[in-house]
């Protein structure tokens, strides 16, 4: 079974909740322990938007895992509890409202037990002797606020929970939206060959045999009477000619690299919020404000 220093211990490692389904529901938030036996009854968790808002769920059955706690309840289940706030303890009717949520079955209290029966013991960092006003405190706050109805001839009920003064509170929900980034996509470079064809012009020489004549003359007489006067003899000139000889060479052409830019773009974000409004029944239209 869970106690005060598990869970303490968990709080001090920025443990999460984890609900039933294996499926993260929040970050713990605070301990509620019993003022009685000083054991711990209740956690909240933190959920919603940038951790906004935080639900209660009861310590028992819950075990820890790690730096997390799991507890005997799905994420949804959670956070469709009842909204009790988090000022730093529960009265009779919230702490009762909460167990029949979690079928846990309603606690009763003796005439001697206040309405801080679970005061906040512990929150993240905070001192852990830091708690609510001490019973006799709170018996005192509650007499002097009845004075104050009685004087101002005005009370109010809450359908969900105690008596309240002459006046309401309307509260909104108001939407935070910010951005996390995240990885979309991956750009690599990568190389390979191809082969084309590549077609050029080259000019060529070529040697090519043209027969010449020149008569007998007294300039050419003595070469042409040295040899026998009837005879039988050959003469060869060789040719050439040009032909294309092939080279590759490999050459850098160019450097190519990968970059990122920074494109702004707008996102419309539709959610729904939550308003309270106040009406007024029995008062004339022109006078209401």
């Amino acid at each position: 079974m869970l106690n005060r220093e598990n869970i303490e211990s968990l709080l001090n490692k920025g443990g999460n909740v984890i609900g039933s389904d294996g499926e993260k529901i929040g970050s713990i938030g605070q301990l509620y322990a019993d003022d009685d036996t000083g054991e711990p009854t209740w956690v909240t968790v933190k959920t919603g938007l940038f951790g906004t808002s935080q639900s209660f769920v009861p310590v028992e059955g819950a075990h820890s895992q790690g730096d997390d706690l799991v507890v005997p309840y799905t994420k949804e289940h959670v956070k469709d509890a009842p909204r009790v706030d988090v000022d730093g303890h529960l009265t009779p009717e919230e702490e009762d409202r909460l167990y029949t949520y979690y079928d846990r079955g309603a606690r009763t209290y003796s005439d001697t037990q206040s309405d801080t029966r679970n005061d906040v013991d512990f929150q993240g960092d905070a001192d852990l002797n830091a708690g609510t006003p001490t019973a006799g405190l709170a018996s005192d706050r509650g007499t002097a606020d009845r004075d104050y109805d009685t004087d101002r001839g005005t009370v109010g009920h809450d359908t969900s929970g105690p008596n309240t003064d002459d006046a309401m509170t309307r509260s909104e929900e108001q939407l935070r939206v910010g951005t996390e980034r995240e990885a979309t996509s991956r750009a690599r470079l990568r190389k390979y060959v191809t082969t084309e064809n590549v077609t050029t012009t080259v000019p060529v020489q070529r040697e090519e045999v043209r027969l010449e004549r020149e008569p007998i003359t007294d300039a050419n007489r003595g070469a042409a009477m040295s040899g026998p006067d009837i005879s039988e003899d050959e003469h060869e000139v060789i040719l050439h000619e040009e032909r294309p000889v092939v080279e590759k060479e490999t050459v850098p052409v160019e450097r190519v690299r990968l970059d990122k830019d920074v494109v702004q773009d707008e996102v419309t974000v539709n959610e729904e919020v939550r308003k309270e409004q106040i009406d007024a029944d029995g008062v004339d239209r022109d006078t209401r404000r």
